[in-house]
């Protein structure tokens, strides 16, 4: 799943902080999720494959007026205000709803570049903030829950240190033997609404089928995992949920957290087992002497579950939703499927992190002396976005940035980030999203939307893209 240097990759490295767009529809309606147009190479299929699903026309000229952003009708489709950008103001300075002030970097080269520029920190005390900014630029209630000491928050050595003790929890290998599990709670997920005909694919099939396999993966008792779900959910609204929902949610995990540590460091075997939880081996690998703090072990726990789920989420929201909204590429997929082959499915994730992928900005940066960045200079102390859906979409990259095509054969995107916090949940993510994705077509063969593209809402959400609903329709299984 996606998770930064965890499990599933909130910016590839991080988790969100509330953008604040508003939750008022009389504020601005969201327009259908079509391609932005932009100046691009055409993409010649290969003889033997379909043509790509074309954009639409008469989406906003990029060579316009300055786009405003942050706005609901932006959140809902913010690919033409990020061509504006890419084309006018590629590194662009601007005052987040939060009235924090952060530099945009929205070029592939540039994103690249500040991805693994070490003069980049994440630890927010590099932030040179004012007063009014203070705390904004992470996970609210982290730190007074004393979760700051995670993957997304330090640099070099604690990083490495922190990284080397969960790294060996996400190989392909490890993943790959977590496979049958995570194809039994999709398939059980679909049985709980296949004879109904309808669904909410979020609510019901994107959303818990991360949650569940993070709790497994981490060692969470099955009877406590709904709670998790209940405190994640409250986590991923945003701006949609009561005031102080986010940071009660967190204290609560906290608690949680730390109970079940203790719990299980009494009850650890001499020796590690075969397939042993990730919380049991923190606690082995702090109990051997890689000085793990009992704060540290309750953030890489509180991290793996956060960055474990939400990027997986809108991965399996966005994906399926792109996947609906392009017939030809979808019927490419199906066909695919049923011939035995995984080749398009794979090929065919990975484009959809590129195309609308569940990350939308990479997490906070710091810079810690002044450097330069796509020729703008940037002062010490000065927080740094980069703004991978803008890069993904970058003609100077990719051929046809802005049409879906599955079975894209150069596609280098920054969806799992770049350089020392590349995604280290990369692998179960790329796992989550084909088996979803995969279960969904072959079960329900005649899934549709059920509702007008222009009704769907996205939540708000500086870091995350993702739709709050996705109601489909097909034939009930009997």
């Amino acid at each position: 799943m996606p998770g930064p240097s965890t499990a599933a990759c909130p910016a590839p490295d991080e988790p969100a902080s509330a953008r604040q767009v508003p939750d008022d529809p009389a504020q601005g309606r969201p327009t259908p999720d079509q391609p932005a147009p932009g100046p691009t190479t055409a993409a010649r299929p290969a003889p033997d494959e379909p043509a790509p699903d074309r954009p639409a026309p008469g989406r906003p000229d990029p060579g316009g007026p300055a786009p405003e952003l942050f706005t609901w009708e932006f959140a809902s489709d913010p690919y033409p205000a990020y061509a504006w950008l890419r084309e006018h103001a590629p590194v662009h300075r601007t005052r987040l709803p939060s009235g924090v002030e952060a530099w945009l970097v929205t070029r592939y080269a540039d994103a690249r570049q500040a991805l693994a520029d070490q003069r980049l920190s994440k630890n927010p005390a590099h932030h040179d903030e004012p007063a009014h900014a203070k705390g904004k630029t992470g996970i609210p209630g982290e730190r007074k829950a004393e979760l700051m000491t995670h993957l997304l928050n330090i640099d070099p050595p604690d990083h490495t240190r922190l990284r080397r003790l969960v790294s060996k929890a996400f190989t392909p290998r490890r993943v790959a033997e977590f496979a049958p599990r995570v194809q039994e709670l999709a398939d059980n997920l679909i049985d709980r609404f296949a004879e109904r005909g309808t669904a909410d694919l979020i609510h019901e099939f994107a959303f818990p089928l991360p949650i569940y396999a993070i709790c497994d993966l981490l060692g969470v008792p099955r009877e406590d995992q709904d709670d998790f779900r209940d405190w994640a959910g409250m986590m991923i609204r945003h701006g949609g949920g009561p005031r102080g929902g986010v940071a009660r949610a967190v204290k609560r995990m906290r608690g949680y957290l730390a109970d079940l540590i203790h719990r299980k460091r009494a009850a650890l075997p001499a020796e590690p087992g075969p397939g042993e939880d990730l919380i049991s081996g923190l606690i082995r690998a702090s109990d051997h002497g890689e000085h793990l703090t009992e704060n540290e072990a309750a953030a890489m726990a509180f991290i793996l579950l956060f960055a474990g789920f939400e990027t997986t989420v809108n991965l399996i929201g966005n994906g399926t939703y792109a996947l609906l909204t392009h017939p030809g590429q979808r019927r490419r997929l199906e066909e695919s499927l049923a011939a035995g082959e995984r080749g398009l499915l794979e090929s065919g994730v990975e484009e959809l992190l590129r195309y609308d992928g569940p990350v939308e900005l990479a997490t906070w940066r710091f810079a810690t002396r002044p450097l330069t960045i796509g020729g703008q200079d940037i002062a010490p102390g000065d927080p740094v976005l980069v703004v991978l859906a803008a890069a993904d979409r970058d003609p100077a990259r990719f051929a046809d940035p802005d049409v879906l095509d599955l079975g894209r054969r150069d596609n280098q995107h920054l969806g799992y980030g770049h350089g020392i916090h590349y995604c280290l949940g990369a692998p179960l993510a790329r796992l989550e999203g084909q088996t979803a994705l995969a279960t969904l077509l072959t079960r329900l063969p005649d899934l549709r939307l059920d509702a007008d593209p222009a009704d769907l809402r996205w939540r708000g959400g500086l870091i995350m893209r993702g739709l709050r609903t996705l109601p489909v329709r097909f034939t009930p299984l009997g």
